[in-house]
């Protein structure tokens, strides 16, 4: 019975993947110039405060850029130039990989201090 409505394999995972694909081609923050990551607030989560703050300089003004020109071109309600749209391939995840380390360390010193 419910062998028959499931999905192959590989077509479940391509279409997983042609949607995500489709969602952040159209959800906008490419024709701002931003990246995935710079949607991440730092506000409201002590470990991305954190992972934010462990950026090197340059990749910290890069983004700080990036977002001041986003919300400058959201309060003009105009976007950049196609050209100058963040590319798939320019679109990589600086900060993620810090966040894991910082959610994983702080993990860590939560089990430490409870023994």
């Amino acid at each position: 019975m419910a062998a028959s409505s499931k999905l192959p394999v590989g077509l479940g995972t391509r279409l997983l993947n042609a949607m995500s694909t489709w969602y952040r081609n159209n959800s906008g923050y490419r024709r701002l110039g931003l990246f995935r990551d710079d949607l991440v607030d730092a506000e409201y989560n002590e470990n991305v405060k954190e992972a934010v703050r462990r950026l090197p300089e340059d990749v910290m003004n890069l983004r700080q850029f990036r977002i001041k020109r986003a919300l400058d071109l959201s309060m003009k309600h105009s976007i950049l130039p196609r050209d100058q749209w963040t590319k798939p391939e320019e679109d990589v995840q600086y900060l993620t990989p810090l966040i894991e380390q910082v959610t994983k360390e702080f993990l860590e010193r939560k089990a430490w201090e409870r023994r």
